[in-house]
């Protein structure tokens, strides 16, 4: 394996949870209204910092994707998944795109979200009706 070079990101930055690694700017969300088990989930049009585990099927709200799940470099603690591709013609602009799972990252401000015991778990993204 290769020297790992860290990408320092400038401005509004969504980080690790656990190590501060800078991961999306707030200037790439795509969506807040997603949803994963653990409560929300924002899509980003671009993330860093990230190693990208095994594409998998995964049945989900909207339909069936092929998806990999998102590991932060400093670390190694999953913080989301990326979507590979969307299998429902509605659904294919999210392929290229990451979902960060907000209790996993820090926002902005240095603000931690912890879920709520009532957040909706059932599923792993959800409509942007």
């Amino acid at each position: 394996m290769g020297r790992l070079f860290v990408v320092n990101l400038e401005g509004k930055i969504y980080s690790c949870r656990h190590c501060r690694t800078h991961l999306a700017l707030c200037e790439d969300i795509a969506s807040k209204s997603f949803h994963c088990r653990h409560g929300k989930a924002y899509l980003f049009n671009k993330v860093v910092n990230v190693s990208i585990g095994e594409k998998e099927e995964r049945m989900m709200i909207t339909g069936l994707h092929t998806v990999a799940d998102i590991f932060c470099v400093g670390c190694g603690s999953i913080v989301g998944w990326t979507y590979e591709t969307a299998h429902e013609k509605n659904q294919k602009y999210k392929e290229g795109k990451s979902v960060l799972e907000r209790y996993k990252v820090s926002g902005p401000d240095g603000s931690n979200y912890w879920h709520s015991h009532g957040a909706h778990i059932g599923g792993s993204d959800a409509d942007d009706a």
